[in-house]
């Protein structure tokens, strides 16, 4: 009998079943067939034959669906789509869509695996996202928003349509509570210090106040100054980079990082290259 090759949406199906586990068999979808074995130290061996797309899925994903160590620490992905001029927005703030379809989809799938999607308040209140799970299967992460003076109309998706819950962290003095769970609908977290302050907000706090909700799996989704934060304080474990086939000329520079003098100062993370169809991901491993 001709075993059953895996295209990318049995691909799919096999991460969604390895969140959170390993040394386990998992099977091919649908049958008892062993298709993917993962082991104690996050790496992994295909069982099955697979085509490009699915190797290339398993290859991004799984590792983001490692259990987390009993230290406590939080796994953090971040990610930016830019043009091939290093822009992710143009001068007055317009970012969609520089990724085409396919970028998308990755872009919905990492919220599939993530405990909490974060996001900043300038992309909140331009973008007006859903930060949910649509162009693919899987749940809804929690939705956070970084809102130090409540700049993000309340009106805004992630504040009415109810599809996931949503944390607003405001201005204020932060209480460490042992929160059993997320209430649905918007939750308001006073956290972010003085609301007269200009001062960047530190991302170590913003992780410190997610794991207290039991949210350790963060995937920080923009902008570009909130995942360059996160970058520079270098609590990043990976970073994907999409990069569309546009030259925008003006802009908003993805990056906003400390200027360095000598290339060995350099950030170099481990790389792999992978055809998304519309896009082009970097896949950075900081860990």
């Amino acid at each position: 009998m001709v075993a059953r090759s895996l295209d990318i949406d049995l691909a799919w199906e096999l991460v969604l079943s390895a969140v959170d586990r390993s040394n386990v068999t998992l099977p091919l979808p649908g049958t008892d067939s062993a298709a993917v074995k993962l082991n104690g130290h996050g790496a992994w061996h295909l069982i099955q034959p697979a085509t490009g797309e699915a190797k290339d899925l398993l290859s991004i994903f799984l590792p983001l669906c490692r259990p987390l160590p009993s230290d406590g620490r939080s796994k953090v992905i971040g990610q930016l789509g830019q043009s091939l001029d290093g822009r992710i927005a143009t001068v007055t703030g317009r970012s969609r869509f520089i990724n085409g379809d396919d970028g998308i989809t990755h872009l919905h799938r990492i919220r599939a695996v993530s405990d909490a999607v974060v996001v900043g308040a300038g992309t909140a209140s331009t973008d007006n996202p859903r930060l949910t799970v649509r162009r693919t299967s899987g749940r809804n992460p929690v939705r956070v928003v970084i809102d130090r003076h409540r700049r993000v109309p309340d009106s805004h998706f992630l504040f009415t349509d109810g599809e996931a819950p949503t944390l607003r962290l405001v201005a204020g003095s932060y209480e460490k509570k042992d929160h059993t769970s997320i209430a649905p609908g918007v939750t308001e977290v006073p956290c972010l210090g003085d609301p007269s302050s200009n001062e960047p907000v530190n991302p170590r706090l913003i992780l410190e106040v997610l794991a207290d909700f039991g949210l350790r799996k963060i995937f920080v989704e923009g902008g570009g100054v909130t995942v360059s934060s996160f970058l520079n304080a270098g609590l990043l474990d990976r970073l994907h980079v999409m990069v569309a086939p546009m030259i925008i000329g003006s802009g908003r520079p993805a990056f906003s990082l400390p200027e360095i003098d000598f290339l060995d100062d350099a950030l170099r993370p481990r790389a792999q290259l992978v055809n998304l169809g519309s896009d082009m991901l970097f896949d950075l491993d900081f860990s």
